[in-house]
């Protein structure tokens, strides 16, 4: 699933919920992971094609261990892993900055600063991201209204917005 289908899904569950820390948290309630999941189970759950979890596997963001016939077996702290590594990927976040970050995590508590400073840096790039979204949609508003057309809730849905809600 790309990152878009991912936001996607997203935001659908969020319905009408304000994306809050704990909002997105319970997204994916982690307290009732099992303690090993196949990689179906794994990927059905956090809404992803079994394809990415092997590349973030390959590109060595999680570590995944094997059964007795060679399938992958996830335990918990790998799909916290995962939660956080999708998290971040809808973010914004570089797979090179992920890779780093969890380069960082692995290495332990040392470089709690470094991993402190590299998530401070990311999200002033996304507060900045969400101040020129925000610009944009103010400039499509307006153009909206130009036309006479309504903005914001007051917006009527066309029959192909209306079947796709």
């Amino acid at each position: 699933m790309a990152t878009d289908d991912l936001m996607t899904k997203v935001l659908e569950a969020l319905g009408d919920a304000q994306p809050t820390v704990e909002a997105i948290h319970d997204l994916t309630d982690l307290a009732e992971v099992p303690s090993s999941m196949t990689i179906a189970e794994v990927a059905d759950r956090l809404a992803l094609p079994a394809h990415t979890l092997r590349y973030y596997e390959r590109a060595g963001l999680v570590t995944v261990a094997r059964d007795s016939q060679g399938h992958r077996v996830y335990d918990a702290d790998a799909v916290r892993r995962l939660v956080f590594l999708t998290r971040m990927r809808l973010s914004g976040m570089s797979m090179r900055e992920l890779q780093h970050y969890i380069e960082l995590v692995d290495a332990g508590e040392r470089t709690v600063p470094e991993r402190m400073a590299m998530l401070v840096e990311h999200r002033d790039t996304i507060v900045r991201r969400l101040r020129e979204l925000t610009l944009s949609l103010a400039a499509v508003d307006y153009k909206i209204t130009t036309y006479g057309g309504a903005t914001g809730s007051d917006v009527e849905r066309s029959p192909s917005r209306e079947a796709a809600a």
